[in-house]
């Protein structure tokens, strides 16, 4: 998939505030500071589309762009560590879980995971929630430009490993560097396959 245009279409603090008119989704989120803003900037071929940040907690609402005129990409805020209130924390729970439960254009997720470190335990809840409430996603681990080939590999099984406790089997899987760009062709193919299937059951 080649992006030719980019369009950014709005933020929003709630679902039903979100664009209704029926185009796929395809939404991002992970643990705060997992180099989400980086991956999206990589993959959309920009380097200030979403914007980047060493302060945990900078995403704060549902931001959405349109990419080609056919899906929208949809960056959601961070979980887990970010300096903010209790009270906002609660809000911007909500308006995950609300967007990710109800909303009827997404059709896939990409949760990111940290290749450097081990499971954590917030990334483990987290893709469990979305496996009981069964919300189709696919794992993305960023930061693979701090590892060695072998360490990329070693990481990567000690990490499935930990969530194969609880699954039978994972989903696909990716591995990226938003310096290197890597994983970007892989995953705009993966998008483009979906976007192929969704036009096809709909034929």
């Amino acid at each position: 998939m080649i992006i030719k245009d980019i369009d950014f279409i709005g933020s929003f603090t709630k679902n039903k505030q979100c664009p209704k008119d029926g185009i796929p989704e395809f939404a991002f989120i992970g643990r705060s500071n997992v180099g989400k803003s980086s991956l999206i900037n990589m993959l959309c071929g920009r380097r200030s589309l979403a914007r980047v940040s060493k302060t945990p907690g900078k995403t704060q609402q549902l931001n959405y762009f349109l990419i080609n005129k056919e899906w929208h990409l949809v960056d959601l805020p961070g979980y887990g560590f970010a300096r903010t209130s209790k009270f906002n924390l609660r809000a911007w729970e909500k308006m995950i879980e609300e967007y990710l439960r109800l909303r009827e254009n997404l059709v896939c997720t990409f949760v990111l995971l940290d290749l450097r470190l081990e499971a954590q335990q917030v990334d483990i809840e987290f893709i469990n929630w979305m496996g009981k409430n069964e919300i189709p996603f696919v794992m993305v681990y960023t930061k693979a430009d701090k590892l060695k080939k072998r360490e990329i590999e070693i990481n990567q099984e000690r990490i499935q490993i930990e969530f194969l406790k609880y699954w039978n089997d994972l989903p696909q899987q990716f591995v990226t560097s938003s310096e290197k760009n890597l994983g970007r062709e892989e995953m705009l193919e993966f998008i483009k396959g979906v976007l192929n299937s969704l036009e096809e059951s709909n034929e």
